[in-house]
């Protein structure tokens, strides 16, 4: 299978490409900048545009878009640049695949979607909560129709909090736990869709040639409280966890970041994955922690 993958620099997407390879598909990457290698394809997401041949015999497209929404303080302008850098491009990639005839569309997405749940459990059929976050990937979402409405078979990538030993979530936790410093957020009773990065891989490979489409929700079968998480995390680095954050400390914080971020949970299960039958790497939260913080 030929897969053309944007965002391929990132942490998932860099793991994607290499695991994709190792199954033998051609994957092709696509930069904003003059290509500097045989496997790289220029585009540029806000003129809507691709070099020639971009999309010749293609099967696959997965665009993995947008920049980081933990890595700053949410001010106006951050949150114009987490809905601009997500919709513009995911907008311009469904285009595209509708107007060359590309069969399949995976598209990045977030279990944010959601927003606060509490302890309802969610599936893909839950409808979208409340909050800065869901309105984005909402919208997220919305900008994949160009593709559908061509035929495409598209993937919403509902995707929760990656565990990975190359950085991300853990990679700002891990030093704060080991050195003693770890603790819950608020009353810790925020339930935490974690997923181990060997899953979102598995999966997004899966779905390739799966027969599922629409939103999918990528996380573990089994969610925890944000309680249960950081005592697993405690565990796997063999330090104790004794703090906590108060709540209207996050509160406190500007733009609603900390409370969505860290206050916010979903009780999210894979639904669709599971129907289809994918078979998780990691089931439990401690198994995934036991993996990734040993790397």
């Amino acid at each position: 299978m030929r897969v053309l993958v944007a965002g391929s620099s990132g942490l998932i997407g860099t793991a994607l490409v290499a695991h994709l390879r190792s199954e033998r598909h051609d994957v092709l990457r696509l930069v904003r900048r003059a290509p500097a290698a045989p496997d790289e394809r220029g585009w540029d997401p806000p003129a809507g545009t691709f070099d020639d041949g971009t999309f010749d015999g293609v099967d696959a497209v997965i665009g993995l878009n947008g920049v980081g929404i933990a890595d700053r303080l949410w001010s106006g302008s951050r949150k114009q640049a987490i809905r601009d850098s997500r919709n513009v491009p995911t907008e311009v990639l469904a285009t595209a695949v509708a107007k060359h005839g590309v069969p399949t569309f995976l598209s990045g997405s977030a279990i944010g979607y959601y927003g606060h749940t509490g302890d309802t459990v969610v599936d893909e059929s839950a409808p979208p909560g409340q909050g800065f976050l869901a309105e984005v990937v909402r919208d997220w979402e919305a900008a994949t129709a160009p593709a559908a409405e061509g035929g495409a078979r598209v993937v919403m990538l509902r995707t929760g909090l990656v565990l990975s030993p190359a950085g991300g979530l853990l990679g700002r936790l891990r030093t704060l736990f080991k050195l003693a410093l770890g603790g819950r957020l608020g009353d810790g009773r925020q339930y935490m869709p974690w997923i181990s990065l060997d899953d979102v891989i598995g999966a997004m490979a899966f779905l390739l040639d799966a027969d599922v489409h629409g939103p999918v929700n990528l996380t573990g079968p089994n969610p925890v409280t944000n309680v249960e998480f950081t005592k697993a995390l405690a565990e796997a680095v063999g330090r104790p966890a004794p703090f906590a954050v108060p709540a209207f400390v996050l509160r406190a914080l500007p733009g609603s970041i900390g409370e969505e971020l860290a206050l916010y949970g979903q009780r999210a299960v894979p639904a669709k994955l599971l129907a289809a039958g994918y078979q998780f790497r990691h089931t439990s939260v401690r198994d995934a922690l036991g993996v990734t913080v040993g790397r």
